[in-house]
């Protein structure tokens, strides 16, 4: 009987072992640690700035506006970030925007403390951290094929990458609605500034870092034009990011209504919220692992619509949940679905482009959520006011639903015609 539980230990160590590979590089393995304990700070401090906005204006609609206010002013960078961090050694910017991150939630933490925050601070905070996000985003992405040591583990770190993500917003909202019960937003903004401090210090001790090379050279404009018809022309680039920008736009935004399901269908309060956001996050994880199990990419243009289509069902579903349990329940199974999505996007561009380009498709990927989700934060918001939360939430997500039916059906006509060329 011992000998039959060893050789269990040992098939299932060698399983855990594979779905971590990428972890034996050690750059990798080292950025993924501090990594980690900065996105959870980040995730307390999503969760405490949505309960503050709510607790100031009681708005939907508002709610809606500091999440565009923080992603649209990243969404108008990124694109020329994109062209310069094809140029750059992206350790040293990430340095700098890790720095920055830590002043703005120190600075929202002051503002907070001291009971002089209002609606235009957080506003302008979130501006702030938008302009941070335009390099910082699509520079991790570009960074993490620099820290792998071997290119067929890349897949397995995009997708241990999402999990990271994933796990922080799990625990840190979950976390944060207890502490913002306790002791108030500021004390997360304080967490969130220190949080920082580990990947600033990994950043600098990391060593050996291939950095590929490129044409420094080459104006801004140029560059961003020859990547957006390098994208256009690239017949699976082209739309995966259709795709995502679809999902993000009328799929994704249902998150930044989450405050007002906790308080106002759910009747909640923050520990509500921060179950919530753990819910999706932990299904998020739940995928996130999934696709860092496969041995390779074959099969992930037809998981892409396939997890879109899902989520856009969830999404329409779970807008009908009455209880916290059954709603926490289905953004497990949302959560699941979107992050298969976003995973398998990432890791199908990442496999197609070209080195020289990557910073720059990189960029229109997290383009993809980090534009179009605040354009849909501000219409579900409107739209919630108008016709109602269940009403929004059900249109949004059948209209995902379809939009991921649409890639599939132009994906097969695509094929078929490859084939019989």
């Amino acid at each position: 009987m011992f000998h039959r539980f060893a050789e269990w230990v040992q098939i299932h160590a060698g399983r855990v072992d594979f779905v971590f590979r990428s972890l034996h590089s050690r750059n990798y393995r080292w950025y993924f640690v501090g990594n980690g304990v900065s996105l959870m700070g980040t995730w307390m401090q999503r969760m405490a700035i949505s309960w503050l906005v709510y607790k100031l204006t009681g708005s939907a609609i508002l709610l809606g506006t500091v999440d565009f206010a923080s992603q649209f002013s990243a969404f108008l960078l990124m694109p020329f970030a994109g062209v310069w961090l094809d140029g750059i050694d992206i350790r040293r910017l990430l340095v700098a925007t890790q720095a920055f991150g830590a002043l703005q939630a120190l600075l929202l933490g002051v503002l907070t403390a001291t009971g002089t925050v209002g609606f235009g601070h957080l506003v302008v905070m979130s501006v702030f951290l938008g302009v941070i996000n335009a390099f910082d985003m699509p520079g991790r992405h570009a960074f993490t094929v620099q820290l792998v040591e071997k290119r067929e583990d890349l897949m397995n770190a995009i997708a241990l990458n999402s999990s990271l993500f994933n796990s922080a917003r799990l625990i840190g909202p979950a976390v944060a609605g207890i502490i913002v019960g306790l002791v108030g937003e500021q004390t997360c903004f304080f967490l969130n500034a220190l949080s920082f401090l580990p990947i600033i210090v990994v950043l600098l001790r990391i060593s050996g870092v291939p950095h590929p090379p490129s044409d420094t050279s080459q104006p801004i404009l140029e560059g961003l034009k020859e990547g957006i018809a390098y994208a256009y022309g690239h017949e699976i680039i082209r739309p995966v990011l259709i795709l995502c920008s679809l999902a993000s736009f009328i799929g994704m935004s249902y998150i930044v209504l989450l405050p007002v399901v906790a308080a106002e269908v759910l009747h909640g309060g923050p520990e509500a919220l921060g179950i919530l956001m753990g819910a999706n996050g932990l299904g998020a994880l739940m995928g996130a692992l999934f696709l860092a199990s496969r041995k390779d990419a074959r099969g992930l243009e037809e998981k892409i619509p396939l997890s879109f289509g899902a989520f856009g069902i969830g999404v329409a579903l779970f807008c009908h949940m009455r209880s916290l349990f059954l709603a926490s329940a289905m953004l497990v199974f949302n959560g699941f679905w979107m992050i298969s999505g976003w995973s398998a996007s990432n890791t199908l561009l990442q496999t197609e482009v070209e080195e020289s380009k990557r910073a720059r498709i990189m960029s229109l990927y997290t383009m993809t959520f980090m534009g179009m989700a605040p354009l849909g934060s501000l219409l579900q918001g409107y739209l919630s006011h108008k016709i109602g939360l269940t009403s929004t939430l059900s249109l949004t997500g059948s209209l995902c639903f379809l939009g991921s039916a649409a890639y599939y059906v132009y994906r097969m006509i695509m094929l078929s015609k490859t084939r019989s060329c």
